[in-house]
């Protein structure tokens, strides 16, 4: 049904954007870190976003058919996903502080590649978009809900 694939779409990108402001998050938190288990400061993390595509009515029809007996179709009405989280590679930031456990031979310390305001201007724009995508689904609830009253 057209109706339900709609809702999975705005679910989709209500997913695929918490997982982005949890990656912000997580990056401004550890905008001070210079240890990490791999060794090293901590390197700003990036979530790469995939297209879920939608299959065709054929395709998904075909899927059912194969699926009857065994399990129930779970046909895909297209959206979004996070592909993968990957490790911003630009230059770390030398901070000059001798007196810091880490500081090298010439007293600079390593500080990690994260950009306060960058974060902060990331963080909103995945809040916009979950905002985007709640309203949609809120929306399409509504038209739901008023096509049952309709129905009775």
């Amino acid at each position: 049904m057209a109706f339900l694939g709609s809702l999975d779409i705005a679910a989709s990108g209500i997913t695929a954007q918490k997982k982005r402001m949890d990656v912000i998050s997580e990056n401004i938190v550890n905008r001070e870190t210079t240890r990490t288990a791999e060794g090293g400061p901590y390197r700003r993390k990036l979530t790469v976003f995939q297209e879920i595509p939608s299959q065709s009515r054929f395709a998904s029809r075909l899927k059912s058919e194969s699926l009857r007996y065994r399990e129930k179709s779970s046909a895909s009405h297209g959206g979004v996903m996070v592909r993968e989280i990957i490790e911003d590679q630009s230059e770390m930031i030398p901070v000059y502080d001798p007196n810091h456990p880490d500081a090298n031979e010439e007293g600079y310390v390593m500080m990690p590649n994260v950009d306060n305001t960058k974060e902060m201007v990331d963080a909103m724009a995945a809040s916009r978009s979950y905002e985007a995508n709640i309203t949609a689904f809120n929306a399409m609830k509504a038209i739901a809900l008023k096509a049952l009253e309709i129905g009775k």
